[in-house]
């Protein structure tokens, strides 16, 4: 083999095994999301959904102790740069602060007061998105608190993969 079919070969090498690397990124990032989905933000929905104030806290105390068990109480999920809806502290104190209310509902709360409750709860929970209601949490919650590591997984495969590809199509 020539110098040439040798180094279009390691091109083509590397560019498949950055494809690899990317798939692997993008089907764990499913996963985590998925896995999120089951441990906290369907249990949020849930709240989000509850007609009573037993079943809200219910489902608030799940979310809140996974949050807790897993460390999500503080930080950023965003990597370059910090933006308000990336904060995790204030997302957790906000459901945290939900939760407190829930529990300080008493057996003479007035049906009209345990409403009011739940529609500000439902509010905080959820959003409407362009796909309908969506839970509200921060872009990038599934990975946290290792979306550095996320991102430099994502982007280096992929920039060495897209220039490996583009020099083997520029020298074809």
């Amino acid at each position: 083999m020539c110098n040439k079919q040798v180094r279009d070969l390691l091109l083509m090498l590397t560019s498949i095994l950055c494809l690899t690397f990317v798939f692997l990124w993008g089907g764990t990032r499913i996963y985590k999301s998925i896995r999120f989905n089951i441990d906290c933000g369907g249990h949020l929905k849930r709240a989000a959904d509850a007609n009573s104030v037993d079943l809200a806290t219910q489902e608030m105390e799940t979310a809140v102790s996974y949050l807790e068990r897993e460390g999500y109480t503080s930080g950023y999920t965003s990597v370059l740069w910090r933006t308000p809806d990336e904060d995790v502290g204030f997302w957790y104190q906000n459901l945290k602060s939900a939760l407190e209310e829930l529990k300080q509902v008493k057996h003479d709360t007035t049906p009209l007061e345990r409403s009011n409750l739940l529609m500000k709860l439902r509010e905080t929970l959820v959003d409407s998105g362009n796909y309908g209601v969506i839970v509200t949490v921060p872009a990038g919650i599934s990975v946290f608190p290792k979306n550095t590591l996320y991102f430099i997984w994502g982007f280096i495969p992929f920039t060495v993969g897209f220039l490996s590809a583009f020099w083997v199509w520029l020298h074809t």
